[in-house]
């Protein structure tokens, strides 16, 4: 099991290499939550995650004999590209086999980093099995993406920055893919905060400690946004220290996962992937266990998917009312879509997009149906705008 004294020599080993990235209160999501919410942005890293502490400090590691013969890893995106920098910046051939649904932008910034990219299986398992076998054809050194204590460390220097800068804390809640940053940092905050207390999550797809502290179970596995933490089973040395350091772990569901993205991009200005808004969406999902509390939670990674991000974004604007989407049944004559434009208009409504359709839906040859998607303040004036049109037509909510 790795130590403190571990983590600190991790800190002075990558210094200069890693960026010490800023621990920031934010008020917007302390009102959302109750909590007294602190932030460490791991997402202004210079690969965009904490993965990079954890890649630094094992290839810092290596003998010469070790870079000569080159590194190879398995990742869904952020652990790769951690190796790829630090290994073109050592000077060390890099291989990263990745699953063939990784996000393209991770693929893309992995491949930019010089490494050569390898896409192969549809999970992790099988993109495991293939870079087992590559590494054993190649010769290469084997650079695990969490069940290293060399990662655990170094993922561990994270808490170190955070609890030198934060201040008093009450909670740190952090995200669970293979444990090797939460198994870091709860070896840090216990030796230096031993009041403190560690909260785990996982999304529900991934879920293999919803039974905590109980045996470890085989999650269902599947799509997530939080391909992040899409991990079946965790790291057996992170697990290990987990058991001791951890008090509890909570499962969230995918829905609070993008509302968390939502809320970090609106309310604290940061671009979070889904991993990177886990902790968050914990905190807004059992908000009775944080209530009051002085509450740390790690923006651990900003790597998302521009088009995930913006239908993310979409879905939760219609979920809260934000985005009103209405079908209407109206009679086809002169003016009509001129009055129905006003009274929105009037109402303080504003149309984003309108479908018209006569030939195929509409009940009758006299009568049209149409579609439109309203802007509103928030949820009340959507059903304010809402109630206004179903004084002239029949209205239905999507």
């Amino acid at each position: 099991m790795i130590t403190l004294d571990d983590v600190r020599a991790a800190a002075a080993r990558i210094e200069g290499r890693v960026l010490r990235t800023p621990t920031v209160p934010s008020h917007a999501l302390s009102k959302a939550t109750g909590a007294e919410i602190v932030l460490k942005l791991d997402n202004l890293q210079a690969v965009g995650s904490f993965k990079e502490r954890g890649a630094a400090n094992k290839l810092a590691l290596l003998t010469p004999e070790e870079r000569s013969r080159g590194v190879i890893t398995v990742s869904a995106g952020n652990h790769a590209q951690g190796v790829a920098r630090h290994a073109a910046l050592l000077g060390i051939d890099a291989v990263i086999v990745m699953p063939r649904f990784t996000p393209a932008a991770k693929v893309t910034r992995t491949a930019a980093w010089g490494a050569r990219v390898v896409l192969h299986g549809d999970n992790f398992a099988e993109a495991t099995a293939h870079a087992d076998a590559l590494c054993a054809a190649e010769g290469r050194v084997f650079v695990h993406p969490y069940d290293d204590p060399a990662v655990m460390a170094g993922q561990g220097t994270f808490a170190l920055e955070l609890l030198e800068d934060a201040g008093p804390l009450d909670v740190f809640v952090g995200p669970i893919g293979g444990g090797g940053l939460l198994s870091g940092c709860a070896v840090a905050g216990a030796a230096l905060r031993p009041e403190m207390d560690i909260v785990g999550v996982q999304v529900e797809a991934y879920s293999s400690l919803s039974d905590f502290p109980g045996d470890e179970l085989m999650p269902p596995g599947g799509a997530t946004i939080a391909e992040g933490i899409a991990v079946l089973r965790i790291g057996r040395q992170p697990l290990s220290v987990i058991r001791d350091h951890v008090s509890r772990v909570l499962v969230v569901p995918e829905r609070a996962v993008e509302d968390a993205i939502t809320l970090m991009a609106e309310g604290a200005k940061q671009v979070s992937e889904g991993a990177g808004a886990a902790a968050l969406a914990a905190v807004l999902t059992y908000p009775e266990l944080f209530r009051g509390k002085r509450v740390a939670l790690p923006v651990t990674g900003g790597n998302i998917d521009s088009r995930i991000l913006a239908n993310t974004l979409l879905r939760t604007l219609l979920r809260d009312g934000r985005l009103l989407c209405l079908k209407m049944d109206i009679p086809d004559r002169p003016g009509v879509l001129a009055d129905i434009s006003r009274k929105i208009g009037d109402a303080g409504g504003n149309i984003i997009e309108v479908s018209h359709q006569r030939l195929f839906t509409a009940a009758s040859v006299q009568a049209a149906e149409l579609e439109v998607m309203i802007e509103a303040r928030d949820p009340l004036h959507a059903q304010q705008i809402m109630d206004e049109l179903a004084k002239t037509y029949i209205v239905r909510r999507v």
